[in-house]
């Protein structure tokens, strides 16, 4: 039983790493199950993930009430903010004093495999000192390189974007191959090739013969010179080519193609390196073919006007499963969606150390025999996660 200086029983939930189009819908979901509860008397947002909690920068999320927290469903990037603290085993005693004082009984945190690390280490550490807080991670993240998940929320979005993208590239290529006969298109997706994949979901069927080339981080090239190689023979064969090139490209010996000094290394010790599609189209016009480069960067991760509707409606579900499986007392788990059939999605939770500091890469039966383009098994995989009617049909003057 509470007194008058004890706050009422405290959901806490926090945003962190790269936003996307569909994290406050994850959001509205952890919002929706806390405000149904009769065991929640506060819900509050962490300012910019864990270090909002570390200094206490706490806003009061109760009151939005089921028209605001709509509106917050479609609403692009982090309302709460995000962050990239990486968490230090000397903040774990503060930051569950902090819950205690409080009375925060429920820690919801939506993120990637960062974000996974940091709720792990967060329940591990709570359990150990005896508190009763219970710790649930949501997952967030583009790249779609989490273990233990069918598909990531937020992927489903960017892949609608960036194929329909790549796509209109592509028509602007073919119309002007005297000018600009190359186009590189660098896209997100760090060590893992399943947002460079996605880039041809626009291009099937009949389309398929203008599919761009994948330059995958799975199947990695000797060198900079045989991407450029790859790209004159695309242009001898079709008159024109576009490359989808990811921003964290290396070669077989681990070299980045962009520069292998990062401009920038963030405390989790991911390396940001200058642009790979800058350079190749610098080095392939310097060699005498004339190109150029697209980094379509943080406007595909977010664009709420593209985003999937399935991306949406798996992302507040998730949010929600999170927060009603913390409520009714799991820990240390990770919400995750498992399969999508058919129309019908099935999601669980998972043990949150089979996701934190693991990788995902890009299945080897998605990737077509060549290395640059993807199967059919993909192509499957992938489109309905996009929703319905994802690409408007175009006319194609053939022949």
């Amino acid at each position: 039983m509470t007194n008058d200086r004890t706050p009422s029983p405290t959901l806490v939930v926090g945003q962190s790493g790269g936003a996307t189009a569909v994290i406050n819908a994850s959001l509205a979901g952890v919002l929706d199950a806390a405000t149904g509860s009769d065991e929640v008397g506060r819900v509050l947002g962490m300012r910019n993930g864990i270090e909002g909690l570390l200094s206490e920068s706490l806003v009061d999320l109760g009151y939005l009430d089921s028209v605001q927290r709509d509106t917050l469903r479609r609403t692009p990037s982090a309302a709460l903010g995000t962050g990239r603290y990486k968490l230090q085993d000397t903040d774990l005693d503060p930051i569950l004093d902090i819950c205690a004082r409080h009375n925060i009984r429920w820690f919801l945190y939506i993120g990637g495999n960062d974000s996974a690390d940091t709720a792990l280490r967060l329940a591990r550490h709570a359990e150990a000192r005896g508190s009763e807080l219970r710790v649930m991670a949501i997952p967030k993240t583009i790249d779609n390189d989490l273990p233990e998940m069918y598909a990531c929320p937020g992927y489903g979005s960017i892949a609608r974007y960036l194929a329909n993208a790549t796509r209109d590239a592509i028509f602007d290529t073919i119309a002007s191959p005297q000018l600009y006969p190359v186009k590189f298109i660098e896209v997100m997706g760090r060590d893992a090739g399943w947002v460079t994949a996605a880039c041809t979901l626009a291009c099937t069927g009949d389309d398929a013969d203008i599919a761009p080339l994948l330059l995958l981080p799975e199947r990695p090239p000797a060198s900079t010179a045989e991407v450029l190689e790859l790209v004159r023979d695309d242009v001898a064969r079709r008159g024109w080519s576009v490359a989808v090139v990811p921003e964290t490209l290396r070669d077989a010996q681990g070299r980045h193609l962009g520069g292998d000094e990062p401009d920038y290394v963030d405390a989790f010790g991911h390396a940001y390196y200058p642009s790979t599609g800058a350079a190749l189209a610098r080095l392939l016009t310097a060699s005498g073919t004339r190109a150029r480069y697209e980094k379509p960067g943080t406007a595909a991760r977010m664009s709420i006007s593209m985003a999937s509707p399935v991306d949406l409606q798996h992302a507040a579900a998730l949010g929600r499963l999170a927060a009603e499986r913390a409520l009714g007392g799991d820990t240390a788990g990770m919400a995750a969606l498992q399969s999508l059939a058919n129309g019908r999605s099935s999601m669980s939770i998972v043990p949150v150390e089979r996701v934190a500091n693991r990788v995902r890469v890009l299945d080897d039966a998605y990737i077509g025999t060549d290395g640059h383009s993807v199967t059919a098994a993909f192509v499957a995989y992938a489109m309905p996660l996009l929703g319905p009617d994802p690409f408007p049909p175009y006319f194609r003057l053939r022949g």
